[in-house]
C-alpha cells in the first residue's frame, strides 16, 4: 500500500465523524479538489482522549464540501468543493511532524514549539535531521497544561510528585516533552519519579483503579479525559506556579501563563497553569492552491457557525489570531490568503 493511501478502518473512523462519505484518495500533491472530481484531506490530530481531536472533525467538517453537495451560496456546504476531510487520531505532535515530514499525510495538528524545534533542528531534534519542509497553515488554539493527581492524595504542589506513580505520556508526544521541561524547572528528575508511559485514556483507567497517583496532559479546555475524572470524583488539577514557572517562561518562550478558569471542571477553583499554541502544519509541496482554499473555507462567514457549535477550543479558532506565535515559514498558499486578508504585507 502507498505510504499516502488510506486504511479503510482510519477512513471509516474519520469520515464517520467529520460526517463526510469517502470517494477517492488522490496523492500528497495532486491537484486543489476544486479543480478535479474530489478526494480525501486527512488532517492528523492526537489522542481521543484530549481536545485536539474533537477540533480536528470540527475543522474537518468546515473545509469538506463532498461532491454533490448543495453550492454555497445556495445553503449548502461552504467548504472546498469536492473535497471530504478526515480527522485521524495520532500518538501526538511528535509523530505528527514526522508524518508531515516525511509527506505521508496531508496535514496535521502540532504543538508550537515542537514544529519550531522540528524545522530548526534543536530541543529534541538536536541530534535529527532538520525538518525544513515544514510549513505552517494557521495558529488555532492555546493548549493548557493540566496536572491531573488523584482527589484523594496528598499532592498539592508538583514537588511533590518524587516517589509517585506518574505518567508523562508516551514517547512522541509532545506533552511528554513539556513535561520533562517543567519538571526540570522544579528540580525534579525522571528518576525521582515512578515514571509511567501511558497515553491520557490508559493514565486515566489506572487512577481510577488507584494505579495511578498523577499525569501530565495538554489539551485544550476543558479535556473530556479530565472532565470525566472530576465529574466521577477521582481527580482534581494541581497549579503550576511559583518562581519556577516564571524560569520556565524565560527559558522557554513558546510557553505562556494560562488559567483554568474555575468550574471548568467541577470542584476545581480557578488554577494557575501554562499553555501552548496548537498549529495546524502541512509539508512545503502541498498545494499552494489547495492551501489556500483550505483556509478560505476555514474562515467562511457561514462556517463561523460549525466552529462555534464545536467544542470550546474550536470556538477559540479566530482569523485574528491565525498568526500568533507563528515562527517558521507560512506554507505559499497560507501566505497568499492572509496577504489578501492584510493581516500581513
Amino acid at each position: 500500500m502507498p505510504s499516502h493511501a488510506i486504511r479503510r478502518r482510519d477512513f471509516l473512523l474519520g469520515s464517520t465523524l467529520a460526517g463526510a462519505a469517502f470517494v477517492a484518495a488522490p496523492g500528497l500533491a495532486a491537484p486543489a479538489p476544486a479543480k478535479d472530481n474530489g478526494g480525501f484531506f486527512r488532517i492528523l490530530t492526537g489522542s481521543a482522549h484530549t481536545t485536539t481531536f474533537p477540533v480536528g472533525v470540527t475543522v474537518a467538517s468546515a473545509i469538506s464540501n463532498p461532491p454533490g453537495s448543495r453550492p454555497c451560496e445556495k445553503g449548502g456546504s461552504c467548504g472546498v468543493p469536492g473535497l471530504i476531510a478526515v480527522a485521524l487520531t495520532s500518538q501526538g505532535s511528535v509523530a505528527n511532524l514526522a508524518a508531515i515530514g516525511n509527506e505521508s499525510i496531508e496535514s496535521g495538528f502540532a504543538q508550537a514549539d515542537l514544529v519550531y524545534s522540528a524545522f530548526q533542528g534543536e530541543g529534541i531534534y538536536f541530534r535529527r535531521s532538520k525538518q525544513a519542509n515544514l510549513r505552517v497553515l494557521a495558529n488555532l488554539y492555546p493548549e493548557t497544561v493540566h496536572l491531573v493527581v488523584r482527589r484523594n492524595s496528598n499532592i498539592t504542589d508538583i514537588r511533590e510528585l518524587a516517589g509517585k506513580r506518574v505518567s508523562i505520556d508516551r514517547t512522541g508526544s509532545g506533552t511528554r516533552f513539556n513535561a520533562e521541561i517543567i519538571l526540570a524547572a522544579y528540580g525534579l528528575r525522571l528518576n525521582q519519579i515512578r515514571l509511567l508511559e501511558v497515553d491520557p485514556g490508559e493514565a486515566a483507567e489506572l487512577m481510577t483503579k488507584d494505579q495511578l497517583d498523577a499525569f501530565f496532559l495538554i489539551s485544550g479546555q476543558p479535556a473530556p479525559t479530565v472532565s470525566d475524572l472530576t465529574d466521577r470524583e477521582i481527580a482534581r488539577v494541581v497549579p503550576l506556579s511559583g518562581r519556577q514557572i516564571e524560569g520556565a517562561l524565560r527559558r522557554h518562550q513558546f510557553f505562556t501563563r494560562d488559567f483554568i478558569p474555575g468550574n471548568t471542571y467541577r470542584d476545581v477553583p480557578e488554577t494557575e497553569t501554562l499553555s501552548i499554541g496548537m498549529q495546524w502544519i502541512g509539508p512545503e509541496s502541498l498545494d499552494p492552491d489547495l492551501v489556500y482554499e483550505l483556509l478560505r473555507a476555514l474562515w467562511h462567514p457561514r462556517n463561523r457557525k460549525i466552529l462555534d457549535a464545536g467544542p470550546a477550543m474550536a470556538q477559540r479558532i479566530r482569523l485574528g489570531t491565525a498568526l500568533l506565535g507563528v515562527s517558521v515559514p507560512l506554507h505559499a498558499g497560507a501566505e497568499r490568503f492572509y496577504r489578501e486578508m492584510k493581516l500581513i504585507t
